[in-house]
């Protein structure tokens, strides 16, 4: 679904909110985690045009409620694990949508800051891969949990991180669905910062204002020359390969299994992860 098909019912699920010029860009389906379904990465997809063409002086994605983002929602590709066509065809969609949300960020003209309010699972690590600046609030964590799944890596996993701290860490994180917590990320420097909960949204507003001191011509170019069509290019070259693993591993058996496994205490109420 692209930007375009996002109707005004579907954009309740990112708010946007001008805060000193910056566009603070929050996802809003708190009672599934905040997890990406095409309908909210259109909706984010539709916000982020938004905020560009308004002239936003900065962008924060944050997220409302205990987690950030959840990644995919399981619940929804268990439900069609019966019908391999419909499978695959929201398989296709939703990573297709993940990653076009992802180059629109890294593709967003001026600084983009990740406030991170809570967990970040599975795909959603793209979102924060493709931020500038990291805020995690000190509750906040990062975990892959594709090899449990036996889903392949999306949402950047394979096509940014390595980039970030290194071949051998990422793989080993992912391999092994290691969580790094803030104090992790920070130490791998992929957090700026990190801080209380109840302090997040004031240490972002004390940054963005910062932000807005400095010359939006520098910012402007500093950033599209880090972020240059080629590099863009080739980051979403290596996002295609992450959907052609997405797609080759999501219909199998043990794919099947691994989901009813890890949907099974949910059901009997031992809460989301």
């Amino acid at each position: 679904m692209s930007a375009a098909a996002c109707d005004l019912g579907h954009l309740d699920l990112v708010h946007l909110d001008w805060r000193e010029g910056a566009a603070w860009l929050t996802l809003d389906r708190p009672g599934r985690g905040n997890a990406l379904v095409p309908e909210l990465l259109a909706a984010l997809r539709a916000r982020i045009a938004e905020a560009r063409q308004a002239g936003a002086g900065a962008l924060v994605l944050t997220g409302r409620g205990r987690a950030f983002s959840a990644g995919g929602d399981v619940a929804r590709f268990a439900a069609l694990a019966d019908d391999r066509d419909a499978l695959v065809d929201w398989s296709r969609e939703i990573v297709g949508a993940l990653n076009a949300a992802i180059l629109d960020l890294l593709a967003f003209p001026m600084p983009v800051i990740a406030a991170l309010n809570g967990p970040v699972t599975g795909g959603s690590a793209g979102l924060m891969l493709a931020a500038d600046m990291v805020v995690m609030s000190e509750e906040a964590f990062l975990q892959p949990y594709y090899a449990q799944m036996g889903f392949a890596p999306d949402g950047g996993w394979t096509a940014l991180l390595p980039s970030r701290i290194g071949t051998a860490r990422a793989l080993e994180v992912q391999y092994l669905n290691q969580r790094l917590t803030a104090a992790d990320c920070l130490r791998l420097g992929l957090a700026s910062e990190i801080c209380p909960r109840a302090e997040l949204e004031a240490r972002v507003a004390a940054l963005t204002a910062s932000l807005a001191g400095m010359d939006p011509g520098t910012l402007a170019v500093t950033r599209a020359n880090v972020w240059s069509e080629e590099r863009r290019a080739a980051v979403a070259k290596a996002l295609q390969r992450e959907l052609d693993g997405f797609l080759a591993l999501i219909a199998r058996p043990q794919t099947r299994e691994r989901m009813q496994a890890f949907l099974a205490p949910l059901a009997a109420g031992e809460g989301r992860r």
